[in-house]
């Protein structure tokens, strides 16, 4: 019946767009650097983009990035059981292994298990965030089949000192809090901050134990808590040559409980440090040098029996150069460096690997033809050279409405536990690949925006847990195929003082496979997913706000034996401006209290309250 319901809502949604709108609604472009490494406008991108902003976190009084996250567009999650607890990000169908994560610039991530612990990102240390759709390894190198995602910290301003504060709590014993002190002159500026968040969670998974487990293979009906301490900062200063040089760094502790049967409690340590220089040497020359250091850590518990520890380091380089070849035509020039080394309990047999690359980038407006070309060659030390492409096209059929077109190849390198975990490993593994088509059609109103895109993914070699007759183990192997495609269509403007903005997503992520699993579909990506967010001030002191997230049925397991049900969510949001520096904030969340999970037999929040005192000067 629900899934009924949401098709005839998106067919409305739809239907109703072209009309009915306000006219002259308020209209930002934001500049982007990550779609193509140099700065343009989200309008002018040929690529897929959703921009989040300061102001945008604030708003929605989101408490974490799968807050922020769930229910745009192209975008899946599968969370295992509440705040702190593993957070998988599938973008338009690919695993969530295949989206590459950096936080100002560095690439981030663990190399044993080749994801990124979103879930341990504290929020109160975000300035934006950036995210692409589609593949970008012509760019980035590995890991970019799904798409990028680029966070950045707060950053500072010429605007003297400005102290900012806040505190909340609310539902399942959470209270967070922050500080910060930014500020800066004509040629410098800084930004330090700092935040806590405790909450006592609750039974994050409803498993069962062996034999004929499921979940999470134990029973413990118990609260699952999580706390969270981080802190960074960042600063950045221009000379008067030109030359322009900043830093960041960025650290967050974080310690959770969950339910297993092996391991219950993990302390996690994230932690990025990185500096950028740019000068112009000739005026159609501009030359970047990127360098920095990701960390991450993992101590894990049974009770207060140690059990394991995993570390991973990446150091990366980057050399950019940017060649302004006449009015129209931007060429880039870059090199990579990147150099990842694990340690920990587990004795890899490699525990280090280095990766070259080089590319090349032509960006060109030609009338009313907008083309970008990328091409990159890797060298990696343990699988050899790997040559990726991309192309996109944009036309302008009116100064409003464009037609967008883009191709990419990517690819994905096996990570180390893949590669070397001990009785595990398989060395002879080949990388990932991807081939990706996109079609769509956008426009920028008077009224606001919309965009409509269409696509599809192909993806080789996937990897795939399979069985050793002879040697009696489960090993990794490259055995799996998947064909996806994805419909995405959203729309921003306003009505009668409501600013909305909607998002529609189909998916078909289809298993290619051969054996029993071919057709079925890959495990924890939502069939379809509708998000409309709408917003309101009166009278220059209070403000309304509402999230509505309605997310088709999903399969759990390759074998499509364990399905997850439709479901809908109603969050609402409120916030009082006492006067100009000081704002009180309100969200009841899952307001009709609906059940629903993510991954199967772990548990999602039920109905909860937040409520939160902002201090922030105004500029």
């Amino acid at each position: 019946m629900q899934k009924h319901r949401l098709s005839a809502m998106a067919a409305l949604w739809l239907g109703a767009a072209p009309t009915g709108f306000a006219q002259n609604a308020n209209h930002h472009e934001p500049v982007i650097v990550t779609a193509t490494r140099t700065a343009q406008t989200a309008d002018a991108s040929l690529a897929s983009v959703t921009v989040i902003s300061r102001k945008d976190i604030e708003r929605q009084q989101a408490r974490s990035i799968q807050d922020l996250f769930r229910g745009l567009p192209g975008i899946s999650i599968a969370n295992n059981g509440g705040p702190g607890k593993n957070t998988g990000v599938f973008m338009r169908g690919t695993e969530s292994d295949h989206v590459l994560v950096m936080i100002d610039n560095i690439k981030v991530g663990s190399a044993t298990t080749g994801t990124t612990a979103f879930q341990n990102i504290p929020i109160e240390q975000i300035e934006r965030i950036e995210i692409v759709r589609g593949p970008r390894s012509s760019l980035y190198g590995s890991e970019a089949i799904g798409g990028v995602i680029h966070i950045f910290t707060r950053k500072g301003d010429g605007g003297g000192f400005k102290p900012s504060f806040s505190f909340g709590g609310g539902s399942y014993g959470t209270l967070n809090g922050s500080a910060g002190l930014s500020g800066g002159g004509k040629r410098g500026w800084f930004n330090l901050s700092a935040s806590g968040l405790g909450t006592d969670g609750f039974n994050a998974c409803t498993g069962k134990p062996s034999p004929g487990g499921a979940g999470c293979f134990t029973n413990e009906p118990d609260r699952d808590g999580y706390r969270n301490i981080a802190g960074s900062a960042r600063a950045g200063y221009r000379f008067q040559n030109g030359l322009e040089i900043d830093a960041s760094f960025m650290h967050s502790a974080g310690k959770t409980k969950f339910d297993g049967n092996f391991v219950n409690k993990s302390v996690l340590a994230q932690q990025v440090l990185g500096g950028t220089a740019r000068f112009s040497p000739m005026d159609f020359w501009r030359f970047n040098l990127i360098a920095g250091r990701s960390r991450e850590n993992s101590d894990n518990f049974n009770g207060k029996t140690f059990q394991s520890k995993f570390n991973t380091i990446r150091d990366t380089i980057t050399l950019l150069n940017d060649l302004t070849l006449g009015k129209n035509h931007l060429l880039t020039l870059g090199a990579d460096y990147q150099n990842d080394h694990v340690s920990g309990t587990n004795d890899y047999t490699v525990t280090t690997r280095t990766n070259w690359g080089a590319f090349a980038q032509h960006q060109a407006t030609i009338d009313k033809h907008n083309i970008q070309l990328s091409i990159r060659h890797d060298d990696n030390q343990q699988f050899g050279s790997r040559v990726t492409g991309g192309a996109g096209w944009g036309y302008a059929i009116t100064d409003k409405v464009r037609l967008i077109a883009n191709f990419g190849s990517a690819y994905k390198a096996p990570t180390f536990n893949e590669l070397y975990f001990p009785n595990f490993g398989n060395a002879n593994l080949r990388p990932e690949e991807s081939r990706s088509f996109e079609f769509g059609t956008r426009g920028n109103m008077d009224w606001g925006n919309w965009s409509l895109t269409v696509y599809e993914t192909r993806i080789d070699n996937l990897i795939a847990t399979a069985f050793d007759d002879v040697e009696e183990k489960f090993f990794p192997d490259n055995v799996d195929e998947a064909r996806i495609r994805g419909l995405e269509a959203v729309i921003n403007t306003q009505i009668k003082g409501w600013q909305l903005n909607g998002n529609l997503t189909f998916l078909d992520p289809e298993n290619r496979s051969s054996g029993a699993n071919r057709g079925k579909l890959l495990p924890r990506r939502a069939k379809q997913s509708f998000r409309l967010d709408a917003n309101r001030t009166f009278f220059d002191k209070y403000r309304l706000g509402a999230m509505f997230l309605a997310e088709g049925e999903r399969q759990d397991n390759l074998a499509n034996t364990r399905k997850l049900d439709s479901y809908t969510k109603f969050d609402l949001r409120a916030e009082y401006n006492i006067n100009k520096n000081w704002r009180l904030q309100g969200r009841i969340e899952n307001l009709f209290n609906v059940h629903y999970e993510t991954a199967s037999f772990f548990n999602q929040p039920g109905r909860n309250f937040f409520v939160t005192l902002r201090y922030q000067p105004s500029s």
